[in-house]
């Protein structure tokens, strides 16, 4: 898979469609008192028109100021100004109603869209968290983080207000349609002739705008993972002094989506004043037309008022409409993209006949194993061993030689291609992948440590294992030592990757991890290098303590930390070369012998 496979579109808008109503419905019936709500206020919008238009005809068209002299037309008077405050109370009823139905629908919305926004959320983090290590491998961080955050939230405002909104813009168009066919056929037509332009205009918008926010979207992941990576690696940005270089990049990057978003702020300045233009047109006409109506008495003057009010009424769900359209195009670039990765499948995955297994005696084999991370350039070459239970292995060899890839290999992070790996007998592959791991301590050399506290980062989120459970495990590995000089002991803060720790003590740290979890197997690989020796002393003790009665794996370049191991395997260019204890390998003068002799002549 290349690099951003999954930000390409998969799937057709349709398909994209569906599977984002799928999310919705389990708050259907949310949604179907929102529409039940939208009909009853769009329904009452459309008649506050006929109100105004009510008051001209009944009441302000009849009105003559010659009048006011006459007793009977005081009395006339008295009466149409009762009339108006009547039909104006009416009125206020009207958007009074309105209000208290629009808050509640948006109440009804925001709820279900946030339960929605939730649900898709959890459901990308934890596909996250089944995608293999190889995904990790090829995909920058920036990017992924991107799909949790920034584009779930793009698809926040489609749930909450858009779906039920552009029902509602329907309804105010048919309605408004029906409405002023109702009033007079002839002026609705004339009235009416803007609408093709409209559609034409609308549609090349849409089309448009779709192709920007699918670039914006991109733009926006890339930059994401720009600095993301950049941020992680800003040691080595001043290492090196390119901050220069880096901020032109990263300016280039900036400039590429800010081209985007004045690429979408320009189509929809162009729309905004077409629609306003198709606004005015529609007026025109109607008082063009209708004003010569209204002397030749084919209508009245409220018929005028009232079509005016449509008219108004008409643009602005088409406005609206385009703002959504706005809205659905940005939605449906992010779920592009989301379901793009939620359509990932994990390379290592439990097979249809996983077995669940508690715990390991520690057995370990590879028969005629063959690996590689790239087709045809093997990593692993026929390799084949047997571990006994209880015993400590070590490999050794050149860098590149396979010995992490072997590590990596027994806890499935990759699957091989041709052979077979068994631990206590059973193919690793026919074991369930949470059992496996959990029951493997793998100690690497760089150890992550994440925000929180040292509690939180000993027990990873598992509740099962106590605060004494954690201070007994401190105390085993000589962690306690350092953390209860801390001014918050177990509770002290820990800023993101353990900054404020020296190597040695986050080393520590994760040795109390691990033996929290208590692993059947351990694994380590360089987890004593870089170390100052004061510190060495102790995570050799603590190493010491970590493998007693475990099956252990060692990858080590400091030949004088594997001499007491029960085997050390030699591995050169994919190959086991030679196996034996310290002694014996000493003896052959083999490969292992010139790394010994190379490794002392130079201490």
């Amino acid at each position: 898979m290349k690099n951003d496979d999954f930000e390409k579109p998969k799937k057709i808008d349709k398909n994209i469609a569906k599977r984002l109503l799928k999310y919705a419905k389990p708050y259907i019936w949310q949604f179907v008192l929102a529409i039940a709500i939208i009909f009853v206020i769009v329904a009452v919008e459309l008649y506050q028109p006929v109100l105004i238009g009510d008051v001209v005809d009944k009441f302000l068209s009849r009105y003559s100021g010659t009048q006011a002299n006459t007793v009977d037309a005081g009395i006339t008077q008295q009466s149409n100004i009762q009339g108006v405050i009547k039909i104006s109370l009416a009125y206020l009823s009207t958007v009074a109603v309105v209000f208290v139905l629009g808050y509640a629908q948006a109440m009804i919305l925001a709820r279900a869209g946030q339960k929605i926004i939730y649900n898709i959320r959890m459901e990308i983090f934890t596909h996250l968290n089944d995608l293999s290590i190889s995904f990790f491998n090829k995909n920058p961080i920036g990017r992924l983080v991107t799909r949790v955050t920034n584009d779930t939230e793009a698809l926040n405002e489609m749930y909450t207000s858009v779906i039920v909104n552009i029902l509602k813009s329907l309804f105010v168009l048919i309605g408004v349609v029906i409405t002023m066919f109702n009033y007079n056929v002839k002026l609705s037509l004339l009235t009416f002739t803007v609408i093709p332009f409209i559609a034409v205009f609308t549609f090349a918008f849409e089309s448009a705008s779709k192709k920007i926010y699918r670039e914006i979207r991109s733009k926006i992941s890339a930059l994401n993972a720009f600095i993301s990576e950049h941020v992680s690696g800003m040691k080595i940005v001043q290492i090196f002094a390119v901050e220069n270089e880096i901020f032109h990049k990263f300016k280039s990057e900036n400039e590429k989506l800010r081209k985007e978003n004045i690429k979408q702020l320009f189509a929809f300045s162009i729309y905004n004043p077409t629609n306003y233009l198709m606004n005015i047109t529609a007026i025109s006409i109607l008082l063009w037309f209708g004003g010569k109506m209204v002397m030749e008495g084919v209508v009245s003057i409220g018929t005028i008022v009232v079509f005016q009010r449509y008219i108004s009424k008409f643009f602005e769900p088409i406005q609206e409409l385009a703002e959504q359209l706005n809205i659905v195009q940005s939605a449906m670039a992010a779920s592009e993209r989301i379901f793009g990765l939620m359509d990932e499948v994990p390379e290592v995955m439990d097979s249809e006949n996983a077995v669940e297994v508690e715990s390991f005696k520690g057995s370990i084999e590879f028969r005629n194993v063959w690996f590689s991370y790239k087709e045809d350039e093997w990593i692993l070459k026929d390799v084949s061993f047997k571990v006994n239970p209880g015993e400590s292995v070590a490999f050794v060899g050149a860098t590149g030689a396979g010995k992490t890839t072997i590590q990596n290999l027994i806890c499935r992070y990759y699957d091989i291609q041709k052979g077979d790996i068994f631990i206590d007998g059973i193919n690793i592959k026919d074991i369930k992948v949470s059992d496996l791991r959990k029951n493997i301590g793998q100690m690497l050399q760089d150890v992550f440590l994440f925000s929180g506290d040292i509690k939180s980062n000993i027990r990873l989120q598992n509740d099962t294992i106590t605060d004494e459970e954690i201070i007994e495990a401190s105390k085993y590995v000589n962690a306690h030592s350092f953390i209860s000089k801390l001014p918050n002991q177990y509770d002290e803060h820990v800023i993101e990757n353990g900054a404020a720790f020296s190597a040695g003590q986050r080393q520590l740290i994760s040795f109390a991890r691990t033996l929290a979890f208590k692993p059947d197997i351990l694994i380590l690989d360089e987890a004593t290098a870089n170390i100052d020796t004061e510190t060495e002393v102790l995570i050799q003790d603590a190493l010491k303590k970590l493998m007693k009665g475990r099956t252990t794996l060692i990858v080590a370049h400091r030949l004088s930390t594997v001499q007491n191991s029960s085997k050390i395997i030699v591995m050169h260019k994919g190959e086991i070369r030679e196996e034996g204890t310290h002694q014996e390998l000493l003896s052959n003068k083999g490969i292992y012998y010139k790394l010994y002799k190379l490794q002392y002549e130079h201490a």
